[in-house]
């Protein structure tokens, strides 16, 4: 887990991402404890406010929740939670604008998938 101070991204938005991350990879499963907001602020360096907001906004999307007097936890469902919010975003960032160009461009759609299979050895 890694939070890259000169990235353009508030610091909080990097850490959600992060611990979204340990939890696609299995390293936080579902209904497990993660480390604390102060271990968080300790190993990363950073204001432990910030490390609350981080945390914070993954529980406001359902991916964490705190069981008062024990910290927080990884909530059912989150790994799929966040699975879906990354395909979105993905479909959003990505895809429609390729879509769209490809369109101006009168690329086809088999066009595209050759584009991507030719790509896969380089």
């Amino acid at each position: 887990m890694q939070l890259d101070f000169n990235d353009e991204r508030p610091i909080y938005l990097q850490l959600a991402e992060v611990i979204e991350d340990a939890i696609l990879r299995g390293i936080f499963q579902e209904e497990t404890q993660i480390i604390s907001t102060t271990e968080i602020s300790v190993k990363y360096k950073i204001n432990p406010a910030t490390a609350g907001k981080g945390v914070n906004i993954l529980v406001d999307e359902g991916v964490l929740y705190k069981k008062r007097g024990l910290g927080m936890f990884v909530s059912s469902g989150a790994k799929e939670r966040i699975l879906k919010k990354r395909r979105d975003s993905f479909r959003l960032r990505f895809i429609l604008p390729l879509m769209d160009e490809a369109s101006k461009l009168s690329i086809t759609k088999e066009e595209i998938i050759a584009m991507i299979e030719g790509s896969k050895g380089e």
